[in-house]
């Protein structure tokens, strides 16, 4: 099969996988905004940034390092599996046994409730032991299966969030002495979300736990400092990469004025949720091609396949960025029906395009992964972290969340640029630059007229999605059946 359709066709399915329950997921944001204040959301989405936080320090960069082993020729599969599971499991133990123990503190410093911070220790437990399992289904090619498990998990946090939250009050309300009014406690509406995450976390472990019961373990000790080594470098990329994308709800809950930063701060991190279809793109694109660019690195010219892979994601990636500006306000109607959010609606546009910079340099940094050069890559996120909190500390105490916003696109602008740029000395890949900047630059200078130069008008809006659908039927037509129809 022509490896570029064989990736699309695998993309296609990761995004069952991963893009079809985020969207299932972001159905909760509609029943949050609902039954939460703005500062309860506010809350929710402080808590939110912890948890993404500490995602990735008990990830610690095993799962990318876990795909480069994974793919030795030289080394045991077995062997990388079993050492990969007993250093996730072994990690996590020691996290849970030191933040229990360290719980008041924590709660302490974060300002935020200790039965949170319980559930939380073991949601990040019960995420973490699945890392290297849904790595290994994507490493063997098996994204059915991930498919399979992934909705469950979000199905039946889904699932629970609408029973505790809209289907419980009512029936205890209109039947006090039913038997579900043991499950029911007033104003426990944020303990009622996690519970449902917990659940889900639990039954996606259980799913899940096959590849830890069915091998004899081996531990090798050179393999796992090996994976570690090269794994320390994507850990720093993570936090920065976490910092960037998460960060800026600490610094407006730390900067702003107490009795309205949870407030603003739900205002901000609903809208934000508009910029789901970019974020969900680049989420099922990535999922796809980091297997590929792993599995081709060794074949017949895979510069040549990067490339072609980069282009056609600024193409459907420019398609999308106007489609949902030009749209945005039909989609606030489902993704926010609660016109007390509306107020940051200004800040989407900024986050979407911010999210289209973002995958790109995902796309780009294709070269410091299959080179080994990841501690450049760690570097570049690191600038890009800086830029987030130095522009965010000096500048939301003026500019509240449209500072976030505003950070948010120029540290992932400035690390597409510098991960092109430093790519281009290790791993030259023949990028049509030519074609890039044009639909990046074009797609933009519509957003941009759209939202803010004719102030949202639909109709305006219309012609100028349909004229660059037009632009591009017309330029990448033969490209596009080269891909789609060719065997």
């Amino acid at each position: 099969m022509n490896p570029l359709k064989k990736l699309f066709k695998q993309t296609f399915i990761y995004g069952l996988a991963t893009v079809l329950p985020r969207m299932l997921s972001f159905l909760l944001t509609p029943l949050y905004v609902t039954v939460l204040p703005t500062d309860g959301y506010g809350e929710v989405s402080i808590i939110f940034a912890w948890f993404a936080i500490f995602n990735v320090l008990l990830a610690y960069g095993m799962e990318t390092a876990f795909f480069r082993y994974y793919h030795d020729s030289t080394l045991n599969k077995k062997t990388v599996v079993t050492t990969s599971l007993i250093s996730i499991g072994a990690s996590s133990f020691v996290f849970m046994f030191l933040a229990f123990l360290f719980k008041g503190a924590v709660s302490t410093f974060s300002d935020i409730d200790p039965q949170f911070i319980t559930y939380a220790i073991w949601i990040l437990v019960l995420d973490a032991l699945v890392i290297i399992p849904f790595s290994w289904l994507r490493a063997n090619e098996k994204p059915m299966r991930y498919a399979l498990v992934k909705i469950t998990n979000v199905g039946i946090n889904l699932g629970l969030n609408c029973f505790f939250l809209m289907i419980l009050p009512p029936i205890v309300k209109s039947a006090p002495d039913s038997v579900l009014s043991v499950l029911y406690k007033p104003n426990f509406e944020i303990s009622y979300i996690f519970i449902s995450m917990l659940i889900a976390s639990g039954v996606t472990l259980l799913l899940m736990l096959r590849l830890y019961l069915r091998r004899p373990y081996v531990f090798d000790m050179s393999i796992w400092k090996s994976m570690l080594k090269y794994a320390s470098p994507v850990l720093v990329a993570g936090i920065a990469f976490t910092i960037n994308e998460v960060f800026d709800r600490i610094m407006l809950d730390w900067l702003l004025p107490e009795d309205i930063a949870e407030s603003e701060i739900g205002k901000y991190s609903a809208c934000y949720k508009l910029t789901l279809f970019m974020t969900l793109f680049a989420t099922a694109f990535r999922m796809g091609i980091e297997p590929f660019f792993f599995s081709h690195f060794k074949s017949d010219n895979p510069q040549k396949a990067y490339a072609q892979i980069t282009n056609y994601f600024v193409i459907l990636g420019s398609v999308i960025l106007l489609s949902v500006v030009v749209f945005a306000d039909v989609l606030k109607l489902i993704i926010v029906p609660n016109a007390d959010y509306w107020e940051a609606m200004s800040v989407v546009p900024i986050i979407i395009l911010a999210s289209f910079c973002l995958g790109i340099y995902h796309n780009l940094s294709v070269w410091y992964k299959v080179t080994d050069r990841t501690r450049i890559g760690a570097y570049i996120s690191i600038v890009g972290a800086i830029l987030t909190i130095v522009i965010n500390y000096v500048f939301i105490p003026y500019f509240g969340y449209m500072a976030s916003a505003v950070a948010t696109l120029v540290a992932y602008g400035s690390m597409m640029s510098m991960s092109l740029y430093f790519g281009r000395m290790y791993y030259p890949i023949p990028y049509n630059f030519r074609k890039i900047v044009f639909y990046f630059s074009i797609s933009t200078l519509f957003s941009i007229l759209s939202f803010y130069l004719f102030d949202r008008n639909l109709i305006i809006g219309i012609v100028l999605l349909l004229l660059f659908y037009a632009m591009v039927l017309k330029l990448e037509k033969e490209q596009l059946k080269k891909i789609f129809l060719k065997k």
